[in-house]
């Protein structure tokens, strides 16, 4: 079959334009339209007509954000002028890119809030939201969200990362009931049954046709299996209208394709080159999941100098710069023997660093949100200073918000996907005006994401299949 993209079904331009709560979700959302052969942007802040042109055959456009970890107040002073320039676009679809673990709460990252801010930027009387990710080991059935870890199934309010997390602790599995405590908008759900009922050509449809109204209703839908998304993917197209708006995750993007997929209208198989191995990768983790704990165990012991950093010194005024010069020093002298560095805040939930944080935020002097961001920073300027004394090619870089802060510190304007990594977390390619930025591969990786040897497949350049 040939690899260009039939125009025959899917009408010309932009398909689909998003706004990612964190980084690593966002160029998740940006493989899966690429790896269809949906040529996709990422762009770190909202691109004016001269970035716009440097992507004259875009059929999907991002914008990577940091509201996960944000406020209602912030999202309510930052989204607005966001989604109204997305919308300008004239998107058939605008979506709020949402974590596949719906990591939100009604004083952080509140999907409800953004729902509320941006649902009046399109003209739809619905707003689908698609969550389940099978290639992602997320699913949602009868409205409760499950993930997978390490071959064994969790309802997310028994997760054993989301259940603890920091920030955003699941106690609820239900969406609709999770979603209830951020928003007053009407919560409805297509099941599964529903779904596969008829197909969503009928059955489904008849549904939306019941629940639509000048609300415009949150409509969650099941995800289980290829099937259901496929159908998901149907319901939301065909009933698009003149333009839906849709808080989702990755999902979104999976079920789109799958659809757009079976009826021919673009390619047959996913694909992603590859990229081969480089010299040595430099990389940082501000992540507290297990996942990337044992991920950055396997690295220590396969060759990479992993370095913990001492967040009571990077913390404190008067200790913050030594604490970042040992860090960059010991960072270069790995470079220079020829190995990969990997400078980490913490490894795992149950590290001292994540059980005492809060005392740790005290002691300097600074709240808990603070202090993450600062530590975020600390990353990043590590990162900043070690590029600029040494010529390293690629990057990795894991946790939403770590990657947020550094990413953004490194003068890099967008982001197109140009190799398979890890399902998402695909190898980038970075778009900037400084030329020793200019062409840097970059990969971002959320916390639950990556086999074992992450680290050492980013450096080998070799791509998994499954998480």
């Amino acid at each position: 079959m040939s690899t260009k993209e039939p125009r025959a079904a899917l009408p010309d331009g932009l398909l689909l334009a998003y706004y990612g709560d964190d980084f690593t979700g966002s160029t998740d959302a940006m493989e899966v339209m690429a790896a269809a052969g949906l040529p996709t942007a990422l762009f770190l802040q909202p691109p004016d007509a001269a970035m716009l042109q440097r992507f004259p055959d875009v059929r999907c456009i991002g914008i990577a954000g940091s509201s996960r970890g944000r406020s209602p107040e912030w999202m309510d002073a930052q989204l607005p002028d966001v989604f109204a320039r997305l919308a300008a676009l004239k998107p058939p679809l605008m979506q709020y890119k949402i974590c596949s673990t719906f990591d939100s709460s009604a004083q952080t990252g509140s999907i409800g809030r953004a729902l509320d801010l941006g649902v009046g930027h399109m003209p739809g009387s619905w707003s689908p939201m698609i969550v389940g990710a099978p290639r992602l080991k997320r699913y949602q059935m009868f409205g409760n969200l499950f993930a997978a870890v390490d071959g064994t199934g969790y309802r997310l309010d028994r997760h054993p990362t989301m259940a603890r997390h920091p920030v955003t602790p699941m106690s609820e599995s239900d969406l609709r009931r999770h979603l209830a405590t951020q928003t007053q908008r009407r919560v409805e759900l297509i099941d599964m049954v529903q779904l596969r009922d008829g197909a969503a050509a009928a059955g489904a449809c008849a549904c939306i046709d019941k629940l639509r109204g000048a609300d415009a209703p949150v409509v969650l839908i099941d995800v289980l299996d290829e099937e259901t998304l496929r159908e998901a993917g149907r319901l939301v197209w065909e009933q698009r209208g003149a333009g839906v708006f849709s808080a989702s995750s990755s999902g979104l993007q999976y079920a789109l394709t799958a659809y757009w997929r079976s009826r021919g209208w673009i390619v047959q198989q996913t694909s992603l080159p590859t990229a081969g191995p480089v010299p040595v990768i430099a990389a940082v983790s501000g992540s507290c999941s297990p996942v990337t704990a044992k991920q950055i165990a396997w690295a220590r012991t396969h060759g990479f100098a992993a370095e913990r950093l001492d967040l009571q010194a990077v913390l404190t005024e008067k200790t913050k710069e030594a604490e970042l010069a040992r860090m960059v020093a010991l960072a270069v002298t790995a470079v220079d023997n020829g190995r990969s560095p990997l400078i980490y805040s913490a490894e795992g939930p149950d590290d001292v660093n994540v059980t005492g944080f809060d005392a740790i935020a005290r002691e300097a002097g600074i709240t808990r949100p603070d202090a993450a961001r600062r530590v975020g920073m600390a990353l990043a300027e590590i990162m900043r200073r070690l590029l600029d004394a040494r010529p390293v090619t690629r990057v990795a870089i894991a946790g939403g918000d770590s990657s947020g802060e550094v990413a953004s510190a490194l003068d890099i304007a967008a982001l197109s996907v140009s190799a398979a990594m890890s399902p998402g977390a695909p190898l980038c390619r970075a778009w900037s005006d400084n030329p020793r930025r200019d062409g840097l591969e970059i990969v971002l990786k959320g916390g639950q994401v990556g086999g074992l040897s992450f680290f050492g497949d980013v450096l080998e350049g070799k791509p998994l299949t499954a998480n």
